[in-house]
């Protein structure tokens, strides 16, 4: 059976612009900065792939590339066998309803002006398929689905918890049944307590609806409830993908070994493996040659500074390291 999301070699790049364009172009340097490079990989109908790296290495970069936030400079992206990528504005507002995104911010997502009715009914208002009634009835059940209560439906943001308002997010991501769903860190702005309720429901929609999500965060432990497939980014490349539990027990890459021993461990006499790197990242002006790591990586070879790769090394595991 054929992905549901298929990413083929997904590239963005960023121009530059006034005088930071001027210095680059005085210095004999590139003229953009390449967020994201050759990213590959699929996601099959009602799996979640986790998506996780740095800060700034490119993963929000991918999801609005996917979602066609922003436009990719080049690369395909399939859904359901169709090239989202290459879709003008007519063509790709009718294939929306197939793939939404929760954003980061729960605040900054919602408009403040508007009421959670006219937010969540917005989109089906957008499709222009549903009567005013239709759509009455589908947002009280996208309120029920999040376990939101329907008195909450004419209130504004600001009369919302951070809580309320995510869900409010996530209804309004739901509510014109798509099939795939990006998770751009929905929960890195709330509270502990609340995170773990969010990630709860989702899950629960992921099951119940049979979603697919692209499940994108810092932190580890999240992903590791959530997905069943883990992809490694850095510098704007995958460097490691395999099963979640695979990647947890035995990781290939460096730099997945470096963000494993970076988790605290709540007993502070269990026996951990560190696995630091030295020095800071490099500039995605200045990106090394071969192995983007290997400036930062203590098993570098001479053979690092060669071209590197993802390559398969098992059955569902892919690697970037020439020493894998």
């Amino acid at each position: 059976m054929p992905p549901l999301l298929e990413v083929s070699e997904l590239s963005k790049a960023f121009p530059l612009r006034g005088a930071t364009r001027m210095l680059a172009t005085f210095r004999g340097g590139p003229q953009a900065v390449q967020a994201v490079s050759d990213v590959s990989f699929n996601v099959a109908a009602g799996e979640t792939l986790g998506l996780i790296g740095e800060s700034g290495c490119g993963k929000s970069t991918v999801a609005r590339c996917i979602t066609r936030v922003i436009d990719p400079t080049s690369g395909t992206v399939l859904l359901n066998g169709q090239n989202i990528a290459a879709l003008d504005k007519t063509a790709m507002r009718r294939a929306r309803h197939d793939v939404q995104m929760v954003f980061q911010d729960p605040t900054a997502a919602l408009n403040p002006r508007l009421t959670v009715r006219r937010m969540v009914e917005e989109p089906l208002r957008l499709e222009g398929k549903l009567t005013s009634t239709q759509r009455r009835e589908r947002l009280f059940e996208v309120m029920d689905d999040v376990g939101l209560g329907r008195d909450l439906v004419d209130r504004y943001p600001h009369e919302m918890s951070g809580g309320q308002r995510q869900r409010v997010n996530i209804a309004r991501a739901i509510a014109t049944h798509p099939r795939f769903v990006v998770l751009d860190e929905p929960t890195s702005a709330l509270d502990v307590s609340l995170r773990s309720r969010i990630i709860l429901l989702l899950e629960h929609l992921r099951k119940r609806l049979g979603l697919a999500y692209l499940f994108i965060s810092h932190d580890i432990a999240t992903v590791k409830y959530l997905a069943q497939r883990i992809a490694v980014m850095y510098l704007g490349r995958i460097v490691e993908e395999a099963p979640g539990a695979e990647l947890f027990a035995r990781p290939a890459h460096p730099y997945t070994r470096a963000l494993l021993s970076a988790v605290p461990v709540p007993d502070p006499d269990a026996a951990t493996e560190r696995f630091p790197l030295s020095g800071e990242i490099p500039s995605p002006l200045a990106i090394p040659t071969g192995c983007a790591l290997r400036g930062r990586c203590p098993l570098a070879q001479p053979i690092c500074a060669e071209p590197v790769p993802l390559r398969d090394i098992a059955p569902g595991r892919k690697v970037a390291c020439h020493l894998a």
